[in-house]
C-alpha cells in the first residue's frame, strides 16, 4: 500500500515537472543564461511541488507500458515548449525594435554583448531587452506566466491528443505579433529618422563639399537618446499591455 501510494505521488510530480521544467527552459527571466541551472532546476522542482496537488485531478493514471510513458512525456515537453516559446518572442520583439532604434539612430556599430542571447547586439536592444525582463519581475508578470502554466491543465490534459494545428496556428499569430510590435515601439525612431535622413539628403545635395552625414551624426545619436528619454514610458507600457494580452486567454477564470 506504501509503495504504491508512493510511486503514484512521485508519477504525479515527476510528470508535472516535465511540463513546467520544459516551460522555465524558455520563460523569460528565468530562463536567462546568467541564471544557474541548478538554481532553475531547483526553482522549477518546488513549483511542480507545489502545483502538483491542484492540477492532480486533471493528470493520468500511471500508464501500464513504457511506450505509453513515452508518449505521455513528450506530450508534456511540446506543451511546455509551447508557453515557453510565447513568451520568449515577446523578448525577441524588443530586440529587434531594439536593432530597428539602432540603425536609425547611428548606434548599429555600437555593439555590447547581450546576456539574453550570449552575442553581439545592438546596444538599444540590449538596454530594452534588459528592461524588459526587470519590468517582469516588478510588475509581477512571473507570476502570470507560472499561473498560465499551472491552469494550462484545464485546456490541455495531459494524455489526450494533442492539436498540433492549433499550436502551429497561435505561434505564427504571436510571432507576426510581436514583430509588429517591434515596429510600434520603434515607431517615432524611424518617423524621426526618416525626417532627419531626408534633411541630411537635401543638404548634402547643397553642399556636396561637406560630408554631412559624417559632421551629423552626433547630433542624430543626441535625437535618438532624447527620443527614448521621451517614449520610453510609453513604449513599455505598451509592450507589457500586449504581453498581458497575449496570456490572459491562458488563464482560468477565476
Amino acid at each position: 500500500m506504501l509503495e504504491e501510494f508512493l510511486s503514484t505521488e512521485l508519477f504525479v510530480v515527476l510528470l508535472v515537472f516535465v511540463r513546467v521544467g520544459a516551460a522555465m527552459m524558455l520563460l523569460p527571466g528565468f530562463s536567462e543564461p546568467y541564471v544557474p541551472p541548478r538554481a532553475r532546476l531547483i526553482l522549477a522542482l518546488m513549483i511542480s511541488i507545489i502545483i502538483s496537488p491542484v492540477v492532480r485531478e486533471n493528470l493520468p493514471a500511471m500508464p501500464a507500458s513504457m511506450l505509453s510513458l513515452g508518449l505521455l512525456i513528450i506530450g508534456e515537453l511540446v506543451i511546455g515548449f509551447f508557453f515557453g516559446t510565447i513568451t520568449r518572442m515577446f523578448i525577441a520583439a524588443m530586440a529587434t525594435a531594439g536593432m530597428i532604434i539602432a540603425f536609425m539612430s547611428s548606434m548599429a556599430n555600437a555593439l555590447v554583448n547581450d546576456p539574453s542571447s550570449q552575442q553581439q547586439g545592438a546596444i538599444s536592444g540590449s538596454f530594452l531587452t534588459t528592461i524588459a525582463v526587470l519590468m517582469i519581475f516588478i510588475l509581477d508578470l512571473h507570476h502570470v506566466m507560472l499561473m498560465a502554466v499551472a491552469d494550462s491543465y484545464t485546456l490541455f490534459r495531459p494524455g489526450e491528443g494533442l492539436e498540433m494545428g492549433d499550436f502551429s496556428e497561435m505561434v505564427t499569430r504571436v510571432l507576426s505579433k510581436t514583430f509588429l510590435l517591434a515596429f510600434q515601439l520603434s515607431a517615432p525612431f524611424i518617423a524621426v529618422g526618416t525626417i532627419f535622413y531626408l534633411g541630411l539628403g537635401v543638404l548634402g545635395r547643397l553642399m556636396p563639399q561637406v560630408q554631412i552625414f559624417f559632421v551629423a551624426m552626433p547630433m542624430q545619436i543626441a535625437v535618438g537618446f532624447i527620443i527614448l528619454f521621451l517614449s520610453l514610458p510609453v513604449m513599455m507600457g505598451w509592450y507589457f499591455t500586449q504581453f498581458r494580452e497575449t496570456l490572459m486567454p491562458f488563464l482560468a477564470p477565476s
